[in-house]
C-alpha cells in the first residue's frame, strides 16, 4: 500500500496490476502525455468518474431518495410548524 496525498485528504493506497490491449495502452499513455499527469492519476480519475456515477445514484439522505416524491400526497398544511398540529407532541 502507498500513502499519498490525493482527492480529499491523505488517502491509503493499494497497488494494483492492470491489463490492457495495445490499444487501451497507447491511449492511456498518449492522455498522460498530453495532460502532463501520471499514469496513476488518469486511471485513478477515470474510475472514480465512471464508479462515482453508480454510488451517486446509490447515495443520498431519505430526503433525496424522497425528493420526487414531493407534492404527491394530499393533506393538511404546515404539519411542522403549526401548533394546532403539534398539540401531544414532543415535551
Amino acid at each position: 500500500m502507498v500513502l499519498s496525498k490525493w482527492s480529499e485528504g491523505i488517502t491509503t493506497m493499494r497497488t494494483i496490476t492492470l491489463k490492457l490491449p495495445d490499444g487501451l495502452a497507447a491511449r492511456v499513455s498518449a492522455a498522460v502525455r498530453r495532460r502532463g499527469v501520471s499514469t496513476s492519476a488518469l486511471v485513478r480519475e477515470a474510475l472514480e468518474e465512471r464508479l462515482g456515477h453508480e454510488r451517486d445514484k446509490r447515495a443520498g439522505s431519505c430526503l433525496d431518495l424522497a425528493r420526487d416524491l414531493r407534492g404527491s400526497l394530499v393533506g393538511p398544511a404546515g404539519l411542522s410548524s403549526n401548533p394546532t398540529h403539534l398539540r401531544g407532541y414532543g415535551g
